[in-house]
């Protein structure tokens, strides 16, 4: 997973948690208020009631209708008026409640001021009062001792209002809220999507650029970083520096080795007469011991081995190079070259050890096929088979195990294969890889070889 999209995943959920609990807050704080607005309203007009109310010096409750709230005299308002003595006996009950069913008032005691949420079984419209819903109110009781003339009365003022409206509102109120929540989530979401965008652009540079080493386009990481990345970057190209002069000195250094050895080892051959020659036939073999170890270690020493920074080198096009000279170098025999390699087929690394691989394998190729040779190659995976096969007479089962061990000195080659096995078979194992030597269907030598 990206570090982009991680970023993206994990800001967007501590958002939804966030806007959740947010919202949850301000509901829940909202319908605290409209309850709180709504006790205050049934509060203000128990005591309109309470105002307008009348005992009569026979000791009964009159209240007139004409100066009550409108509601309380439409039927099935919503809003509803009882009184009630002591005994819970009706005094007084508001024409609203005419065909409404709100809950029955408690009696409380004189002074105390109850304000509930009850429940209530309403009949349903079509005049089936056996077939009941329930529904939730909202109730306001006050308890007071009515002074008379015969004596005090205990009263309990009730006023109900049901959640119709109130449910309405709440209802509105989190469309609304979760709306321009959810219209501020997705903006912030876009900010920030660009934010991360513009944030992160230096590391999606720093990736093309390596992207770029790692092909061949360039030799360094080149753009101008923020701070955070700066010192990252400058180590990168320290360190590419480092690994290309440490190459360099090396190369040049065995260079230099191989030169001063190969000067004193000719003047010596040369120094060996046409009549001391016989007797210093060991030396003279010695000699040409020492060039062939010279040569050996030399390209052994100088074989990078397996890279994953640097271009790709086109299989097919080092092919042709390599058996276009052959083919001038053995003119005489006229071979049928098969090359069956496809060009989009690259190898990663040095182009010097992959020259040094197949100039060795096809020269001993052109040198024992008597008519054809064929070359293939494919992809496996990560790696890269070739497999070259000649006409010629092969290699001996016997000797193919001595030819590929390491180090072996020239004068344990079988003849006409020289060296080059050897330095082929450690270059091969320089990049992780195996050489097969095996007598093909042709008669002659097959080597398959694996990077």
């Amino acid at each position: 997973m990206s570090l982009n999209l991680r970023i993206i995943i994990s800001a967007t959920v501590v958002l939804i948690i966030f806007i959740t609990l947010t919202a949850l807050t301000l509901e829940r704080a909202f319908v605290e208020s409209t309850e709180a607005a709504l006790r205050d309203k049934l509060e203000s007009q128990l005591y309109l009631l309470m105002a307008e109310a009348e005992v009569n010096p026979q000791g009964e409750f009159t209240l007139p209708s004409s100066s009550l709230e409108a509601l309380l005299n439409m039927p099935s308002s919503g809003l509803y008026a009882q009184v009630i003595d002591q005994n819970n006996n009706t005094l007084w009950i508001s024409s609203s409640t005419l065909d409404a069913y709100p809950p029955k008032p408690q009696t409380i005691r004189s002074g105390e001021k109850v304000f509930s949420k009850l429940s209530s079984k309403t009949g349903n419209k079509t005049g089936n009062k056996n077939n009941h819903s329930s529904e939730d109110y909202y109730s306001f009781s006050h308890g007071v001792n009515w002074n008379t003339e015969s004596g005090n009365l205990a009263l309990t003022f009730n006023i109900t209002s049901d959640l119709q409206t109130f449910n309405k509102q709440i209802k509105r109120y989190r469309k609304t809220l979760w709306g321009w929540l959810m219209a501020m989530a997705s903006l912030l979401l876009i900010s920030q999507a660009i934010i991360l965008r513009w944030g992160l652009l230096p590391l999606r540079k720093v990736g093309t650029e390596l992207n770029n080493i790692e092909n061949g386009q360039q030799d360094q990481v080149k753009g101008n970083y923020p701070e955070e990345l700066k010192r990252l970057t400058d180590n990168i190209n320290i360190l590419l520096n480092q690994e290309r002069q440490q190459k360099a000195r090396y190369r040049n250094a065995l260079g230099d080795l191989a030169h001063s050895l190969k000067t004193p080892l000719a003047v010596i051959q040369n120094s060996l007469n046409e009549t001391e020659r016989k007797s210093n036939t060991l030396i003279a073999e010695q000699l040409s011991a020492m060039n062939h170890i010279v040569e050996y270690q030399l390209q052994r020493a100088a074989t990078s081995g397996a890279m994953q920074i640097g271009a790709a080198i086109p299989l097919k096009t080092t092919v042709e190079k390599i058996t276009a000279s052959l083919q001038k170098v053995y003119r005489d025999k006229s071979l049928n070259l098969d090359n069956h390699i496809d060009s989009g087929l690259n190898f990663k690394g040095d182009e010097g050890d992959l020259m040094e691989i197949l100039g060795n394998l096809l020269d001993n190729a052109f040198k024992w096929a008597r008519n054809t040779i064929e070359i293939s190659a494919r992809q496996q995976g990560k790696q890269l088979c070739i497999t070259i096969h000649d006409d010629g007479p092969g290699i001996k089962k016997d000797h193919i195990e001595k030819l590929l061990q390491r180090g072996i000195r020239a004068d344990q080659n079988i003849a006409g294969h020289g060296i080059g096995l050897s330095i082929v078979n450690n270059i091969v194992e320089a990049y992780q890889g195996t050489l097969e030597i095996s007598q093909g269907s042709m008669g002659g030598a097959r080597i398959i070889l694996t990077i």
